[in-house]
Formats: C-alpha cells, structure tokens, sequence
C-alpha cells in the first residue's frame, strides 16, 4: 500500500505554465494557462467519467461542498445524493460492479468513518472504487488547531490511519502542485488493483485555479500488464503434464475471475477441454450456466446436488481465481487435496504442491493452456450417470402459508438475460444460489465480507450501473433494517427493481449458527415503510403476500403493469423456513466457530 501525501505548509508557486502529466498516460497538447476552468475539482470530475465513471454516490457536508459542485457541474457525471455514508459506499460497491469501477464522495471523518466498513467490503471483494473525501482546509495542516468533525485532537491524520488498510493507495490532498500526480496515480492505482483508493481534497483547493490542470486533460491510459512469455511456457508445459495424465479432470471457476478480467478465456478453455465445469458460490454470474458441461455450484457439502461428489473426487481440479476462507468452505470441510490442484490466481500459477509461476496473467494462461489440453470429457460423463433431476415443492394448499422454496420457485421463471439478481447475506445466499441463472443474467453478493445491509445500497449502485436490466434483490428483514433509508434514492433515481422483502423475524442465517434472543428483532410494517418513504413522489407500488396465490398475483403485476415502477414486495415466512443449505452450513460454521483453543 502506498500513500501520497501533501506538503503540510500549503499551496505554493509553481513555474509559470508548468504541466505535470505521469509516464504512463499519452502526451497531447492542452490549453489551461489562466483559464478558470483548469481547476483541481474539474480535473478530478473529468477523470471520473474518462475511467468509465458515470454517477457518484455522495453524502454533502461542510468540507466537500465546493468538490460536489464540480461533480454537479462535469457534463456526464451524476450526482446521487444519498441518505447517509454506508449507503453511499455500498452503493459505489455496487456500481462498480455493473460498470467496472464507482466512486462516492462524503465529507472528513464524520462520512469518511461512516463510509470505511462499505470500502473495507469493496477491498475484500477486490472491487476498484474511488473513495473521495472534502478535507480539512489546506492553512489548518500542521498548525495545531482543533477542528470540527474529529475527535477533538489537533491531529488531522486519524481518518487517513483508518482507511489505510482497506484501500490499496491513500492521496491527501493538500497543496495544489502535485494535487494532479496525486489525483492521476490513485485512480490508476485503483483500476490496476482493483481495490478501492482514498483521495482526500482540501477543501479550499477545488475551485482554484492552478498550471498543472489542464481544461481537457490528457487522456487516461493504463499500460496493459504482460505475462512473462518464458514463464507462461513453462507454466502451460507443467500445467498440461499435470493434467492429461488425470482421468477425470474437474474446472472450478472462482471469485478472481472478475479482478482478471477472464471469464471468456475460462469459458473457452472449458469448451475446449471437455471438462466439468462448476463455480464457486461468490463466482455465480462471472460464467455462464449455460455452458454445455456445466455441473454447478461447488460449495463443500452444501453444494448443487451431485455437484460436489464430482469435483471431490476428480483425481486433478483447476481453481480460477478461488479465494478459499471459513464460509466458502463451509467450516474448513471441504474434501479437496493441494497436491490434486492447479490454483491460477490472477498472476501466479501454482501446479500441485509445485511448481509455482508468478508474473503470469490468468487470461494468457487459460488462452494457452485451452490450446495445448487433451480433450477430456469423463468428469462431465460421470456426473450425468449419477445425477437425477431435482424435485419440485409440493403444490401449496389454496391460502397456505407461503414457503420459500415457493417464492424462489416463482424467482425463477422471473430470470431472463434482461435481469440481474441481487442476493444479500442470510438464507437468500443459499437459496439463491440455486436459481439457474439465463444467458445475461447479473448475479451479485457479498461473500467474503458478508455484511448484512448491504444489498440495499448495493441494489441502488448496480441498477443505476446496470440500466438495460431489470434488477430483482432477495432481502431479509434484518438485513433491511439496517440500510432501509436508500429505498428513497432509488426513486428519485426512478429505478424499477424489484424488491422481494423475506419477512421472517430476525437475523435467520445467525440462528442457525447461534441462536439467543438477540436474533429476533422488532417487526415493523414494511410496506407501510416504504410507502411513506414514497409520499407520492416517483414511482413506487408495494405489495405484502401470505400465499402462493397472492405472490403470483403481485409478481404478475410488478412484471406488468408496474413494471416501469419501483416494487417492493412483503413475503411473509415462517421464522423457521429456512433452506436445508442453510442448516448444513450454519452447523457447520459454527463448528468451525466454536473450536477449543489449542494447548499453550
């Protein structure tokens, strides 16, 4: 991690028509001496939509007004006003999701600390996001004065020392002579990464003119990052060694995918191969369900049907970009063997217990290896011996308390290539894992860092990324309970998502690891909610259903007559209903959790 910080004595001269342009991007010929245009706010504004930014999730006080109005004024920027900092965060993680990189903008320390836990989820899930905070004025650095919005300490620096360890590069904006370098290498960090980045601005500093800004910058370029040729060789050769000398080789597809940008080059290696293809869970929608041997999810013993007892007893298995923790392997029981292993990271290859290559892009490698591989489709042949197709749940009873296993099979026939799913933690990961997933369709959760809430900010970021879709989220009520502010904003954004509120009585997924009183949590009218949260402004339409018979009749009409509306759907469930994943998981988990300290 690096951090870039200002000169502490303020703004100071700089050579008359001086321009300070990093190595990396292309050099052009700008005009900006004089003009009041070639400002630090401008620049970063045009930075943002140069880098595929098209609306920044923010939260306005004191120390970033000046900065939100160059946001306003950038022709092809956004600004999305937000109910509060954790929202706006998971927002921009949610943006970045659908567009490849998002930004949000809260003002010094009261925002940026509210802010920190929604970076700190978009680090762990290796998303770039640009993290921008109005700071203190640049006079007030190094002088010992004690500010508003800190704890009191003429200490300026406590913010910073909390985002660096969730941020890959840290920029603290203070002077306006390397205000430009520190701007352009934090973006550019963040998208080489793809981790988020904290760009503190001073807050006297946007709207003043400076010679390093230019009224049009130069263009944003990025080097493209090469793989060593003579490692990829000898990384393919001991690759193909390993694997055609197995009967029944197995590809698991993994989170890192997405940071590799390679979801095509595993897509074609799995045609090319013949092999059983499955994903992790946090991998669902980085490939293509539709694959013609593709097998499902691969989660330990709370995977698809039929699908674990493949993988677990192939005699070689391929993991593109894994990540490997506590819930991923559903308590550390996964039946997998290093020594049966081809782990590709994004720029290391590890064949067996060795050998290991580094400086090698994932996507040269599956390209390579797809070349060079023996056509092997026995796993995938295996897999059709054994598996019988799954059952249905039985018909519900005219009025029967609605199950979810219904709701999620009536989820289901929603999906087409024009959707997209949001799922948030609890029992809506495992259930939705299930949903077979069209040619298209989106797929989104937050596995690694698995923060409860944060679907419904993550549902405001995605769908304002993600316009061709319509976006479907499966919320519990716990989870909304913590976030439910954002409902607001995506109406004034005029989104039409589709809300299905999982009203069960409490945290459901901490139940079934631990239960105690502390899981129940006070029912509120949800539907209630939401339409005051409307007040007749914007589109909106809310729905609360007890029976089968009732959710066909709401889903029918979100689909149709208000499908260009917001609409929120109430599913009423047993505090109990909970998917048999859910169950095998939890024990599992908890387990893991509650293992005795070893012996000193």
């Amino acid at each position: 991690m690096e951090t870039g910080i200002g000169s502490v004595d303020g703004p100071k001269g700089a050579p008359s028509g001086a321009v300070a342009c990093p190595a990396t991007f292309p050099a052009s010929s700008p005009t900006f001496v004089g003009s009041p245009e070639a400002t630090l706010g401008r620049h970063l504004a045009q930075r943002l939509v140069q880098v595929g930014v098209g609306d920044v999730f923010a939260v306005p006080g004191d120390f970033n007004l000046t900065l939100l109005d160059y946001l306003v004024a950038e022709p092809g920027l956004r600004l999305v006003g937000c109910c509060n900092e954790l929202n706006a965060g998971y927002a921009a993680d949610g943006y970045a999701r659908a567009k490849g990189v998002g930004a949000c903008a809260v003002t010094f320390t009261v925002g940026g600390l509210s802010v920190l836990n929604a970076i700190a989820g978009a680090y762990s899930e290796n998303l770039p996001l640009i993290c921008i905070v109005g700071g203190p004025n640049s006079n007030d650095y190094g002088t010992n004065r004690v500010l508003h919005h800190t704890i009191g300490l003429p200490d300026f620096s406590q913010e910073l020392r909390c985002f660096t360890p969730v941020t890959c590069y840290q920029a603290v904006v203070n002077n306006l002579d390397d205000a430009h370098e520190q701007i352009d290498k934090a973006i550019s960090t963040a998208l080489k990464e793809s981790k988020p980045v904290y760009i503190s601005v001073s807050c006297n500093l946007p709207s003043v003119p400076h010679p390093t800004f230019s009224r049009d910058p130069a263009p944003y370029f990025l080097a493209p990052r090469m793989s060593n040729q003579m490692g990829l060789e000898a990384a393919v050769e001991a690759t193909v060694a390993f694997l055609d000398k197995a009967v029944k080789p197995v590809m698991v597809a993994g989170p890192k995918l997405r940071v590799a940008k390679a979801g095509t080059a595993f897509a074609e290696l799995a045609d090319a191969s013949g092999y059983a293809v499955a994903t992790m869970p946090s991998a669902k929608g980085l490939v293509a369900e539709t694959l013609p041997r593709f097998i499902g999810t691969y989660w330990g013993a709370v995977s698809t049907a039929f699908c674990a007892e493949i993988v677990e007893s192939a005699d070689a298995y391929l993991f593109a970009g894994p990540i490997f923790n506590d819930y991923s392997s559903v308590g550390y029981s996964f039946l997998l063997k290093k020594e049966k292993a081809v782990i590709v990271q994004p720029d290391r290859v590890t064949v067996g217990n060795g050998p290991a290559f580094g400086c090698i892009m994932m996507k040269d490698f599956l390209t390579e290896l797809g070349k060079r591989l023996k056509k092997n489709t026995t796993a995938y042949e295996n897999y059709k011996r054994i598996w019988v197709p799954e059952g249905q749940p039985p018909e519900s009873e005219p009025g029967e308390p609605l199950r979810v296993n219904v709701l999620f099979k009536h989820v289901q026939k929603m999906l087409t290539g024009d959707s997209a799913v949001i799922a948030e933690t609890g029992d809506s990961w495992f259930n939705c894992q299930k949903l077979k997933l069209p040619d298209g369709c989106g797929y989104e959760f937050q596995m690694q860092y698995g923060s409860i809430g944060w679907s419904v900010g993550a549902l405001l970021g995605y769908a304002q990324g993600a316009t061709d879709k319509r976006v479907i989220a499966c919320i519990g009520d716990g989870s909304f309970q913590v976030t439910a502010q954002d409902v607001s904003t995506m109406l004034r954004c005029g989104q039409n998502s589709i809300i299905f509120l999982i009203n069960n009585g409490g945290y459901t997924i901490e139940v079934e690891i631990h239960d105690g009183p502390y899981n129940v949590i006070k029912n509120w009218n949800y539907t209630g909610l939401v339409d005051a949260i409307h007040n007749g402004e914007g589109n909106c339409w809310t729905a609360k259903v007890t029976c089968e018979e009732e959710l066909t009749a709401a889903i029918e009409t979100a689909t149709g007559d208000k499908k260009d509306c917001l609409c929120f759907i109430e599913v009423v469930a047993h505090k109990d209903d909970t998917s048999k994943e859910l169950l095998e998981w939890g024990s599992r988990v908890s387990t893991a959790n509650s293992r005795p300290p070893n012996p000193q």
